[in-house]
Order: C-alpha cells, then structure tokens, then sequence
C-alpha cells in the first residue's frame, strides 16, 4: 500500500458533510432530552428534598453545556473551521466532566453522611427508568458518527451522554432501594464510583483521546499509523 493510497482511506467530503449533518440532528436531539431531563429531575428532587435526583438534574444541565459546545462546533458548514473549534469544544467538556465529578462527590458524601434524606419519588423513577432506555442509542448513534468523521469532541460528547445513562442506572437503583427497602447509602457509594469515572472521561476528553477514524499512513513508511486523533488501527470497537 502507498502512502497516497493510506492517506485517501478518509472519509470523503461528501461523506464528512453527511456525517456532520447526523452529528447535529443527534445534538440537537440530545439538547431537547436533555432539557426536559433537566426540568424534570430538578422539580422532582425538590419535591421529594432529593439530593440525588437534584445532582441528576444538575448533570442534565452540564450536558447541555457539552451538546451546545459541539453544536456549535459543526454549526460551521467548512470542515476546516469545525476543525479549529475541536480544541476549545473538548476543552468545555472536559470541564464540564469535572464539575460534575465535584458535583456527585459531594452530593455522595453528603447522602453518607446523613445530612440529607429523600422521600419517595415516582416521578424520579419514571424519569431515570426513561433516561436509562434513551440514552445509550443517542450515545452510541453519536459515537459511531464522530469515530468515523474523526472528531474526537463528537466522540467525547457521546461519551458524556453515555455516562448519563451510568448516572440513570445509578440514580433508579438508588431511589428504588430507598422506596421500597431505605436503603439511602447504596445510591451514595455508586455515585462515587461514577465520578471516579467522569475524571477519567475529563482527561480523556482534555488529551483529545477517544475518536477512532481512518488510520493514517506515515508519509515516509507508507505504513497504517494512527488516527486523526491518535488512535491505533482496531480501536472502533472500544468505548
């Protein structure tokens, strides 16, 4: 194989215009869950003085942040411009990976140190028990698309929106325990663990990791190298 021949295994433009286009119908989708999400765990964890919930609405909150960073990435018709924001995108994800870390450790420690009980909520319930069926398919749909594309802020994004399904799963067994046995610390402890994962996705997002595209040859080996953002060859497969 030529280098030239490497170098081509892009996608086309035509190609990269059409994944751009998925990219924001699948951000503006997330953007109006995200917002209902929003209003509706915040109501309810008011409602019910639930800290969890309200954490969760809080998250749908920083979501937004993050669709609306890649938004207005591929809000640009050339790709060369989507190009230029990539840097700034990942870097308001990144902080918004971080902030709810901070956020779920301390809504965590709070709930195990006892400072704040819950009462039971339906509509919680009904609210995480949805969000936990939607969310992988955006996450997924939108990983798909921005591996593809070579957009490691797309992919980022997704990845937030998958640790949303994480924090729905989280949220649902808490408020079930606590309805049906009161048992509030199991909630609390997977938090913790949740935002043990969010750094992660932060530093990921912050190094520019986590998209897969074409591999790129080295112009002087006219070997498969890695990708637009340095991933190697195989990786399509990973989360």
């Amino acid at each position: 194989m030529t280098a030239e021949t490497a170098l081509s295994l892009g996608p086309s433009p035509a190609r990269r215009d059409a994944l751009a286009r998925r990219i924001r119908l699948l951000v503006a989708a997330t953007l109006t869950y995200n917002v209902i999400e929003a209003a509706v765990a915040l109501t309810a964890g008011t409602l019910a003085s639930s800290t969890a919930l309200i954490g969760f609405g809080l998250d749908s909150v920083i979501e937004v942040s993050s669709a609306a960073a890649v938004a207005w990435q591929f809000s640009a018709r050339e790709h060369a411009v989507r190009e230029a924001r990539e840097r700034a995108t990942l870097r308001i994800i990144a902080f918004s990976f971080f902030a709810l870390a901070a956020y779920v450790t301390v809504d965590a420690v709070r709930a195990l140190t006892g400072t704040a009980e819950a009462d039971r909520s339906v509509l919680g319930i009904v609210i995480a028990a949805l969000s936990l069926a939607v969310m992988p398919f955006l996450s997924a749909a939108q990983r798909r698309a921005g591996r593809e594309l070579g957009s490691a802020s797309a992919v980022a994004d997704s990845r937030q929106t998958l640790l949303c399904t994480y924090l729905s799963a989280v949220l649902l067994i808490g408020l079930v325990l606590n309805a049906t046995l009161g048992w509030s610390w199991a909630d609390p402890i997977a938090a913790l663990v949740i935002a043990a994962v969010a750094v992660k996705e932060g530093r990921d997002a912050w190094r520019g990791k986590g998209c897969c595209a074409a591999p790129v040859a080295s112009a002087s080996s006219g070997r498969a190298g890695t990708d637009a953002c340095g991933c190697s060859p195989g990786c399509e497969g990973r989360d």
